[in-house]
């Protein structure tokens, strides 16, 4: 119980920085609005770094259900302790939301556009076309599990593995995230997406459920390859 809750914690705390970048790009009348794609990948590197240092004694600080699969896999990760773990991390995905519905409450009337409602919760692709979608979660999910084994295969000073950690996620971000907003996460798209379907948001639109199964299945095939590639030819 204690590693769900930090892992509950952990990606609570993931959501609320994640999902606060993007809430002040996208809303109208924050002072960050329009910052960009730099700075959104950057607000979610931090925030998977500060995800990890909160639960990352207690937990390995996994904060993502592809991740807790993906280790489990290829057998570094008890498969007993994988739901608890999705459990926990979706429990905290979604406190995160809602925490940023409260933060941004006057912006949601200020904001004419239901899609950046949405997308300051849950990700939506740019160009829609399901089967590269797909694709694309699957390889930006397959680098991310391929970086933090490889990362493992180090030794870091204590408190420089979260930083490491967050700056993959920059990279990831930067360079494979412009397709579908780079999910790589399914509590951080599923969670969030729930909490923008149940919270009264002024304006807002559908939740776009039709999409929703691609953030959370590509990433898991992703983990699942990319680990057990690594562990192919490296492990």
């Amino acid at each position: 119980m204690y590693e769900m809750l930090a892992e509950l914690l952990g990606t609570m705390t993931l959501v609320i920085f994640g999902a606060g970048v993007v809430g002040g790009n996208v809303l109208k009348h924050t002072k960050s609005e329009g910052m960009g794609w730099i700075g959104i990948s950057i607000g979610w590197g931090l925030g998977v770094s500060l995800g990890v240092f909160v639960s990352g004694t207690v937990s390995d600080g996994h904060i993502n259900p592809a991740v807790t699969l993906g280790f489990a896999a290829i057998g570094d990760f008890p498969w007993s302790q994988v739901p608890f773990y999705i459990i926990g991390q979706v429990f905290g995905a979604f406190i995160g939301a809602v925490i940023i519905y409260f933060h941004y409450l006057p912006h949601w009337k200020a904001t004419d556009d239901p899609g950046a409602k949405l997308g300051t919760f849950a990700t939506d692709p740019a160009i829609k076309h399901y089967p590269s979608n797909f694709v694309s979660e699957v390889i930006g999910t397959g680098m991310l599990l391929f970086g933090l084994l490889g990362m493992g295969a180090h030794t870091f000073t204590d408190g420089l593995e979260p930083i490491s950690t967050g700056l993959l996620i920059v990279a990831i971000g930067l360079s494979l995230g412009g397709t579908t907003g780079y999910a790589i996460n399914p509590a951080r798209d599923f969670g969030p997406r729930l909490a923008h379907f149940v919270l009264p948001i002024y304006g807002k639109g559908p939740s776009n459920w039709e999409y929703a199964w691609i953030p959370v299945f590509g990433p898991v095939v992703g983990a699942v390859l990319g680990a057990a590639l690594y562990v192919l030819l490296l492990g």
